[in-house]
């Protein structure tokens, strides 16, 4: 009897150590669902809207591929692909791109930056965080100015803050 109830312990302690090394080599995601990207798309180019501005707006999601895209009627042909662009580049970095924009300028030690394949280094990218992990990011691209761009992609967060927060 006392050989089966150690042999039990054992199996017990062996079983617990192996469901701790399976959680050690894997981990939960989440994720932005495809209404809550739709959603903070359509509030940023409202948000741009109400100012006047026609643009396109882009979320990705955490890896940096295209959740939604959405380019106001008379934005220019190149909003579509620098809203991608401006969005994959903050996921990348986990940095608003106008931060990125500013150390990457020429002559500074982050110019290299620039010349990376998919960098779009101009304000106007967001990352989409909640419970300190990144989601995804958003991309605006065409109002005058990249202040506006960033100013817009930040509305369509708080659009969906709520629902983002654990």
């Amino acid at each position: 009897m006392e050989i089966a109830r150690r042999l039990g312990a054992v199996l017990a302690l062996s079983l617990a150590a192996g469901a701790a090394c399976a959680q050690d080599a894997t981990y939960n995601i989440r994720t932005l669902t495809p209404e809550t990207a739709l959603k903070a798309a359509q509030a940023a180019l409202k948000s741009c809207r109400d100012g006047g501005f026609q643009v396109a707006v882009a979320v990705v999601d955490r890896s940096g591929l295209a959740q939604v895209m959405l380019r106001d009627r008379y934005a220019g042909a190149h909003t579509p692909k620098t809203a991608i662009g401006k969005a994959w580049t903050a996921v990348s970095f986990r940095s608003n791109t106008t931060g990125l924009a500013e150390i990457s300028q020429p002559g500074k030690a982050a110019s290299g930056l620039r010349n990376l394949p998919n960098v779009v280094a101009l304000g106007g990218g967001v990352p989409i965080e909640a419970g300190g992990s990144i989601l995804g990011g958003i991309g605006v691209s065409g109002a005058p100015g990249a202040d506006i761009d960033e100013k817009c992609a930040k509305a369509g967060i708080e659009s969906v803050r709520e629902a983002l927060e654990f």
